[in-house]
């Protein structure tokens, strides 16, 4: 049976858990204060951290879930997201509209096939 790694455990929540050649994730914005575009960008940009660090890259997202805090801002999301993902390797990706704590405009869970450890 494989064994269950997490990262940046936490009481109430782990960075990153990996189960086997999988990785699941979340990412918010570290910098609040800034507008949807620009959390937009800080959000791809710590995913390309993250899949670093568990070993994976963008060609191996399996599933993106994307959260907005206002669908107005998809125009945004869709032009960062359209230079962001690697043509032929897009991942299955849903997106929503949900409320989000004050001053996020997205969240993004993420699921991405890692190397085994």
């Amino acid at each position: 049976m494989s064994e269950i790694i997490r990262l940046g455990e936490s009481r109430r929540w782990s960075d990153v858990v990996v189960f086997g050649p999988v990785a699941y994730w979340v990412e918010v914005a570290d910098d609040a204060s800034q507008d949807a575009a620009g959390q937009v960008a800080q959000v791809l940009a710590q995913i390309d951290a993250t899949l670093q660090r568990v070993g994976s890259s963008r060609q191996r997202l399996l599933q993106v879930m994307i959260y907005l805090s206002d669908l107005a801002d998809a125009g945004h999301l869709n032009r960062l997201w359209d230079e962001w993902v690697v043509p032929g390797h897009a991942p299955v990706r849903a997106c929503v509209q949900a409320g989000l704590s004050p001053g996020y405009h997205v969240e993004m869970v993420i699921t991405a096939a890692v190397e085994p450890r």
